[in-house]
């Protein structure tokens, strides 16, 4: 008789989670899904997931559960930290934490579930919405190697590519040193666009002229035009941008890095999310440059127009 496959948990269908679980659906993996709001699992009954009344029914049915999770309170809220329950709902099971958390919270997590008998994988990713609906993300993995090469497979339908980074802790690093260019990248670009537009050049010309040379990316093809239109609908939010500077400022502080460039990123995001624009797209940022042009004109220091 033919071995029947293995359900696969997985918990938290946000912006991110919810295209990567609907692209294992999508691959044939058997999948029972919980969220905390409802409706967001119901694109996944309809690619044939089974949707569980609770995160403990995923713990039941599933002995590798992946989660994609806001932070570390949600991720402790659900497997039951610092309860009777946790090591009940743990052992024998396999957790695989998607989601940006600090990297000494990930090493002693992993400590308590391997203290049941489970098992634990750090598997944050590099990308945002769109890469994640197109399959298109980079995983991260940290933890023990046998443990690590069990779930790699399992996430080739999330990611185009997935880079072992050692043992957990180092893969949350890693992340953090990926966002450290991703978010002072993003608010150079979103003070370049902002700079040509003051002075009236043509924003599309602009894009083609990054497109040209040598800064063209991935990156820039996918954020410049969303500059442009003033699309601010998200892909990744500034509240999520301003959270990950602070992540990675506490761990450069942690071993005596200075973060120069990180720091007024930081200060942009934050500015930003003081202006109200938390839940929109990074590119937010923009705003909160243009909201400093606009005091520097206000204190009578706006130039000459360039035209």
């Amino acid at each position: 008789m033919t071995e029947r496959a293995e359900d696969i948990g997985f918990i938290g269908l946000g912006v991110m989670g919810q295209p990567m679980a609907l692209n294992l659906a999508k691959a044939g993996t058997r999948l029972v899904v919980w969220n905390r709001s409802p409706q967001a699992c119901e694109p996944l009954r309809e690619a044939g997931a089974r949707v569980a009344a609770d995160a403990d029914e995923v713990f039941a049915r599933a002995r590798v559960v992946i989660c994609m999770l806001v932070n570390e309170a949600a991720l402790d809220a659900v497997l039951r930290r610092g309860t009777p329950h946790f090591a009940d709902l743990v052992k024998g099971h396999v957790v695989v934490s998607m989601g940006s958390n600090p990297p000494d919270y990930s090493r002693k997590l992993a400590r308590e579930i391997e203290a049941t008998g489970g098992h634990y994988v750090e598997a944050p990713v590099s990308g945002s919405r769109k890469p994640a609906e197109t399959g298109q993300l980079v995983v991260l993995l940290g933890g023990k190697p046998e443990t690590v090469a069990e779930i790699r497979p399992l996430l080739s339908p999330v990611c185009r590519e997935s880079v072992l980074c050692g043992p957990v802790g180092d893969a949350l690093l890693m992340k953090l040193a990926v966002n450290h260019y991703l978010n002072t990248m993003l608010a150079g670009m979103a003070e370049a666009i902002h700079f040509a537009d003051r002075l009236g050049l043509d924003l599309d010309t602009f894009k083609a002229a990054i497109d040209s040379g040598p800064m063209s990316c991935d990156f820039t093809r996918m954020k410049l035009p969303k500059f442009i239109a003033r699309d601010f609908s998200v892909q990744a939010a500034t509240e999520d941008a301003l959270n990950s500077t602070r992540l990675i400022a506490d761990a450069a502080r942690a071993f005596g890095i200075a973060t120069p460039l990180l720091d007024l990123a930081s200060a942009l995001y934050g500015e930003s999310v003081a202006l109200g624009n938390g839940r929109e797209d990074m590119i937010s940022a923009v705003k909160a440059i243009e909201a400093r042009t606009e005091a520097l004109g206000a204190a009578g220091g706006s130039p000459q127009s360039a035209g």
